[in-house]
This record gives structure tokens, C-alpha cells and sequence, in this order.
């Protein structure tokens, strides 16, 4: 694969492409992608042994075969690469934040504790009694029915108190609309008296942004209220059900693996008498999406719960907005 991606072949010298970085948890250093400005590239003619029209083939290949939605400002293969258990990457070690990983075939154990000796916890867990574990809470403990109606009546009230501190911007945003079309209608009829296009351009072009904006941002004011569906937590139950049930089966596992990692804000292991505590939390904004058959859900934006390529925020403030952390 690696000849397939390098382009010295096809005669151009590629430099600067990696920096390399030292994990803060395992202490390894690990290559990152830099950006395309800052490569350095030299065109050497003379070290050509592959005929450009092969070459583009060849990437036109690997791109039909790559997954959808795979990002190309950065390295696709480390992208390509899945999980190679359910939650790798999201366990981590309560005494001292760092990750938990297979010290064995079967068994689990803090990174830190193992590669730095500066934690002190050694105890260890079977990774499918783990993964059992967190299935059954996902299915049975987040958005409890209860909890969950507690949430609807929290998160309205927080969206009725974001909606009347923004009704006030949006008189001064209709005020300054206004203003702005009076100086536009000033600056086109100073244009009709004679005064140079020219000397006006600029300000006009300026005047015009602000009317866009202004129009967006009083449009976004205007949109109604994000509804939650009574029955949204019983429809998440009976979703996570049948991803337990599509683990099960290959053609679909690897489908439903990635559902069910994105529900997954982190799994804490707690050493509390000799055993391990498991603290499973929930994402809720991926919770309602999945309830509510959304990819990049924008019923929660408003009282400040963000989706997607947002501000990771989970919650936003209240006993209500707190259904998503559960002992198991």
C-alpha cells in the first residue's frame, strides 16, 4: 500500500509531509499529518518509473474503494483503520485518567500503571465482561424513561430562558437592519447624484455583508422551538436492542460497532475494594440523534447540547440535564 502512495514514482519529491509527537499516555510518538502548505515539493523527472495515466488509475481505484465520508486532508489509511474491539480508545483508568488496554488475550489493564509505573492501579477486567456490562446499561440504564421526562421539561425551560435573551438581540438586529438599508439606499442614490461608483464600492460591498448576515441571524431567531418526542426514550430502547442483536451477526456488526461507540462519551474503570467500578457515560446529544433517526441532530443547538462537529458538550446544566452518567 505504501507504493501505491508514494509519488516518488511518479517522479515528485514530497517533504514535510509527517511531524511526529510523543503520546502523553503511552509516551510512543506517533506521526501526525501536516498541513498541505506547509509541504515541500520538488518536481524529479529523472525518478519517474510509473506513466502518470497508470498512476491515476491507480488512485482512482483506491478512492472507490475507500469508505464514504473518509476526510483526505489527513491520512486515509490511519482513518480506514476500525476498532478492533467495541470500546477501544474509551476506557479509561480512574486513578489516573489513562487508558485502559489488553494486557492479555482476554484481560484489560491501565496503560500507565503498566508502560510508566506511575499508577498505582494494576487490578484487571475480562474485556467481554466489560462490554457485556456497558451493552446492558446502554440498554437498560441511559435514558431511562424517567429520567428522561425529567430532561424534556429541563431542557424546555432552558430553551424558553435562551429564547428570551435572544428575542432582545433580535430587536437590535432588526434595528441595525434597518439602519443598514438606509445607508445602502443612501450610498445608491449618492451613486444616482454623480458621486463616483468607484469611492462607494468598498462601503457598499460592506453595507451588503452585514444585510446578509443580519438576515441569517434574525431567520436562525425566527425558527421554531426543537421538539423532543414523548416517546423517545422508549423508541432508544428498542433501537439499542436491535444493535445488540446485530453484533451478533457479521454482515452487520461492524455497522452497528460504530453506532454504538458514538454513544459512548467514556467508560471510567473505578478501583474501589479490590475490584473495578465501572462508570459508563453516555452521549446524550448521540442518544436523541439515534431516537430520532438524525445523523447531525439540531434539536439541542439551541439550549447550548451541540452535535457534530460542534463543541463536544454533553449536557448543559441542571439535574435535569444529567441522565447520561450511570454506575453499572
Amino acid at each position: 500500500m505504501g507504493i501505491l502512495n508514494n509519488e516518488l514514482y511518479v517522479g515528485r519529491l514530497v517533504w514535510n509531509k509527517l511531524r511526529y509527537v510523543k503520546d502523553p499516555v503511552t509516551g510512543k510518538r506517533v506521526s501526525r499529518s501536516n498541513p498541505e502548505s506547509e509541504w515541500t515539493v520538488h518536481s524529479v523527472p529523472e525518478m519517474r518509473i510509473v506513466e502518470q495515466d497508470l498512476w491515476d488509475s491507480a488512485k482512482e481505484r483506491q478512492a472507490s474503494l475507500a469508505y464514504p465520508g473518509v476526510s483526505t486532508d489527513r491520512n486515509s489509511l490511519n482513518d480506514l483503520r476500525r476498532p478492533r474491539h467495541l470500546l477501544s480508545g474509551l476506557i479509561k483508568c480512574d486513578a489516573c485518567g489513562g487508558g485502559f488496554s489488553m494486557i492479555s488475550k482476554n484481560l484489560l489493564g491501565c496503560s500507565t500503571a503498566r508502560n510508566k509505573a506511575t499508577c498505582e492501579n494494576r487490578l484487571k477486567i475480562r474485556r467481554d465482561v466489560l462490554e457485556a456490562s456497558v451493552l446492558s446499561g446502554l440498554r437498560s440504564h441511559l435514558m431511562e424513561p424517567e429520567l428522561f421526562e425529567e430532561f424534556c421539561a429541563e431542557f424546555t425551560r432552558e430553551m424558553n430562558r435562551a429564547r428570551i435573551e435572544r428575542s432582545s438581540e433580535t430587536v437590535h438586529r432588526r434595528s441595525e437592519l434597518e439602519r443598514v438599508q438606509r445607508d445602502l439606499d443612501k450610498a445608491i442614490q449618492a451613486i444616482l447624484d454623480g458621486v463616483p461608483g468607484s469611492q462607494l464600492k468598498e462601503r457598499i460591498g460592506a453595507l451588503e455583508n452585514r444585510k446578509t448576515e443580519l438576515l441569517k441571524l434574525i431567520a436562525v431567531d425566527m425558527a421554531p422551538p426543537p421538539l423532543l418526542h414523548p416517546n423517545m426514550a422508549a423508541i432508544y430502547h428498542r433501537k439499542i436492542s436491535a444493535l445488540h442483536e446485530a453484533l451478533a451477526d457479521e454482515a452487520s456488526r461492524n455497522a452497528a460497532v460504530e453506532v454504538l461507540r458514538a454513544l459512548v462519551d467514556e467508560v471510567r474503570l473505578v478501583p474501589e475494594d479490590r475490584e473495578l467500578a465501572i462508570l459508563l457515560r453516555g452521549d446524550l446529544a448521540a442518544m436523541l440523534a439515534l431516537a430520532a433517526d438524525q445523523k447531525k441532530p439540531g434539536l439541542l443547538s439551541e439550549a447550548g447540547v451541540y452535535c457534530g462537529s460542534a463543541p463536544p458538550v454533553s449536557v448543559v446544566a441542571g439535574t435535569g440535564f444529567e441522565p447520561v452518567t450511570f454506575r453499572l
